[in-house]
């Protein structure tokens, strides 16, 4: 196992001034992973990335280099890279300040990963909302094009890459990849039936890989030090070091750079510790679409397969932290809620099941819950896992399920008291859709509708 604790690595430039200039970033070794790059094949370079155990940095965790490996080659087709700059996950906060800090470091990976797979194009799919980091990424690319790091001779390599940066209109799904690819293609944002999968046929129906910022910008660091170096941090499974968000009650949230493998308690302390003394209660390791883990769980090692085990996902790396202060009933709430406006509406499990959970959850918070809603919301839960067309579904249940198994005496005695235990009263301006007890709803019943005069009503002659 290699070091834990805090890193410097990904983030080392960032208290430079100015790099976000490429004369400044050229003079803190700027553009020596495409220089390396250059004098290597493309597989020799997916098998470097492969070797150094580089895992998606953007939720799912799946190794980078393998990814790289399953894009289609020799198909008489472009092929397309596409980093996927939509951070809209609640808690993260990572992607962005290093596209405004150091946005050259994401225009060089961009560049190598297209040296890696043969491509000529790459688009970077920003999210919109992000206004000083789309003036800076612009800036880099339009600079990366005048320096003759972009374009028809890379480095005077005589390779070709050029690179676009394409601005969202902030829709959460559009973090899915192939919502995010439609989207690029200028469709609504709205999740595709795999297979065919993005490797064979994404962007415009050609081969494309859609990954991470945080993933792509890793890349020039690991060819020019090397594997080795790379891997002194982390363990064998989940190498590295890893961009964090820290949120929530610590006493100072915000982005740093820790090893993978050290302890969710000790990344707690790194933050300041617990704010205002309070104890710790509950966390979620990737952001709110992860399942909560309870404050027992803070020595699991912060890996990939650590987290897993324990019973969550490590996600977009958005350590998201609470306190004995906070209701976990509450917590679900305001994530559910957030899912059920962001649902695209393409699939009926997730535009039908969203707005059933948010009620259910509204109805318990306004003190008319019962207790059979703890079976319905497991029940509704598990109609919508493993059943929408995207993980936006899952990552609307998982929540729910989690706090159900390790906070159920908490809902129970929010429900018993008619109100929060933590002393919050209950919501009385909201209004709740009213369940039968066969657990549908009772609708209001439509008007009778009356034919006019001069239309002939069914069965007459």
């Amino acid at each position: 196992m290699g070091a834990t604790g805090l890193a410097s690595a990904m983030s080392y430039r960032y208290d430079v001034e100015g790099v976000h200039d490429i004369d400044v970033y050229l003079e803190h070794d700027g553009y020596e992973g495409l220089r390396v790059a250059l004098e290597m094949e493309p597989s020799a370079i997916i098998d470097t990335v492969k070797e150094a155990g580089l895992r998606g940095r953007g939720g799912a965790g799946f190794p980078t280099g393998m990814k790289w490996s399953f894009v289609a080659q020799d198909t008489g087709k472009p092929i397309y890279i596409v980093c996927n700059a939509d951070e809209g996950e609640p808690g993260t906060f990572k992607d962005r300040p290093l596209m405004e800090e150091d946005p050259h470091q994401l225009v060089e990976g961009m560049i190598v990963g297209g040296l890696a797979l043969n491509s000529v194009q790459g688009y970077i799919y920003l999210r919109g909302e992000f206004r000083h980091a789309g003036r800076r990424m612009a800036a880099a690319v339009r600079q990366a094009y005048e320096r003759g790091y972009l374009g028809a001779d890379v480095m005077g390599s005589g390779r070709r890459f050029d690179l676009t940066l394409h601005r969202g209109a902030g829709a959460y799904i559009c973090g899915e990849e192939t919502a995010l690819l439609d989207s690029l293609e200028g469709k609504r944002g709205q999740p595709r039936l795999r297979p065919p999968f993005p490797a064979a046929k994404g962007l415009y129906s050609c081969p494309t890989t859609v990954n991470n910022v945080e993933s792509i910008a890793a890349v020039p660091f690991i060819l020019r030090h090397g594997v080795d170096w790379w891997r002194q941090w982390g363990t064998e499974k989940s190498p590295g070091p890893k961009l964090m968000c820290i949120s929530g009650e610590v006493k100072n949230p915000g982005n740093y750079e820790v090893a993978l493998g050290t302890t969710v308690d000790e990344m707690v302390e790194i933050a300041g510790g617990m704010l205002d003394e309070r104890e710790f209660k509950f966390y979620c390791p990737g952001g709110s679409s992860t399942p909560i883990l309870p404050a027992s769980a803070g020595s699991v090692p912060y890996t990939f397969e650590d987290i897993m085990e324990a019973g969550s996902l490590l996600g977009t790396g958005a350590l998201m932290i609470y306190s004995d202060r906070t209701s976990v009933v509450s917590t679900v709430r305001r994530f559910t809620e957030f899912y059920e406006h962001e649902s695209c509406g393409k699939c009926t499990p997730c535009r039908e099941g969203g707005y059933w959970l948010s009620q259910i959850l509204r109805r318990i918070e306004t003190g008319n819950g019962r207790m059979d809603d703890l079976d319905l919301l497991q029940d509704v839960c598990d109609n919508i896992f493993g059943r929408s067309f995207c993980a936006l579904g899952d990552g609307m249940t998982s929540p729910i399920v989690s706090s159900l198994e390790h906070f159920r005496d908490e809902y129970v005695e929010h429900i018993k008291q008619g109100r929060s235990p933590f002393g919050v009263e209950p919501r009385r301006d909201w209004k709740v859709t009213e369940f039968t007890h066969g657990g549908g709803y009772e609708p209001v019943p439509p008007a009778t509708p009356t034919a006019p005069v001069d239309v002939p009503v069914a069965g007459q002659a």
